[in-house]
């Protein structure tokens, strides 16, 4: 049946959309199943990974569900990326195949992808006769640039594993099967896996705050609070006490 699958490897969520007969589709269902997974992935875990069941990424929103969608039902589908979108935990989409339209959407809503060879990041609205929706274009643009988001929204350009790490889509290709590219996501997860999870949460909570300012005054003024309160945990302390005894030569 189709379904969102949620495994914790260590303290990273690895979410998976996983109708593969359907090249993972968005359903009204899968997508309040997604809204489900992120949920619980913010109670425990430290970083998320987003991924699809081969061969696609996520092929778009479920045409039936599409064509019989208003506002109510769109905003639906869209609720799924969205929770991605506003996840508190640093995210990762592991894209193996084909993200089009609102898949390409689940991936945009990452803070990083990573892309197999067979990926395809396909905006494909344009093609279908219909408007883009749940904010590709801002967060297209944001991340490849408004030439990019051009070329692929309104020429229909469709960017490779290469073309999107070119173009600043894609953090990285990673060669090999589903499993690989899976591996190096939860490899690239494991710094924040490893650190205090509020700490985690505050850097990226910080990091959405800066995006948007002018002056960089402001965003020393922003930033010192939250590093006050890290210097004063028991982590930190800890931390520190390690780093002076490996520099002083002492266990």
């Amino acid at each position: 049946m189709p379904e969102v699958l949620l495994e914790f490897v260590d303290r990273v969520a690895v979410i998976t959309v996983h109708d593969p007969d359907r090249r993972n589709a968005l359903t009204l269902d899968l997508s309040d199943q997604l809204v489900r997974a992120v949920g619980r992935a913010e109670e425990d875990a430290h970083a998320v990974v987003v991924t699809g069941a081969p061969p696609a990424f996520c092929a778009g929103a479920d045409l039936t569900a599409l064509g019989e969608a208003r506002e109510e039902g769109l905003r639906r589908i869209y609720a799924g990326f969205l929770a991605v979108a506003g996840c508190s935990l640093p995210t990762i989409a592991a894209v193996g195949g084909a993200a089009v339209g609102a898949g390409l959407n689940l991936a945009l809503a990452c803070d990083v992808r990573l892309a197999g060879p067979k990926a395809r990041f396909d905006a494909r609205f344009l093609q279908l006769g219909i408007h883009p929706g749940g904010g590709m274009t801002w967060m297209l643009q944001r991340l490849a640039g408004p030439q990019t988001a051009t070329a692929m929204t309104l020429f229909g350009q469709v960017l490779d594993a290469d073309g999107a790490v070119r173009h600043g889509l894609a953090w990285e290709r990673v060669d090999g099967g589903h499993d690989e590219l899976l591996a190096r996501a939860v490899e690239l997860a494991r710094p924040a896996a490893e650190a205090p999870r509020e700490l985690v949460r505050t850097i990226k909570a910080t990091m959405r705050r800066t995006a948007a300012m002018v002056e960089h005054s402001e965003a020393v003024d922003t930033e010192i609070v939250p590093q006050v309160a890290s210097i004063e945990t028991p982590e930190f302390a800890a931390k520190l006490a390690a780093m002076k005894a490996r520099i002083s030569g002492h266990p």
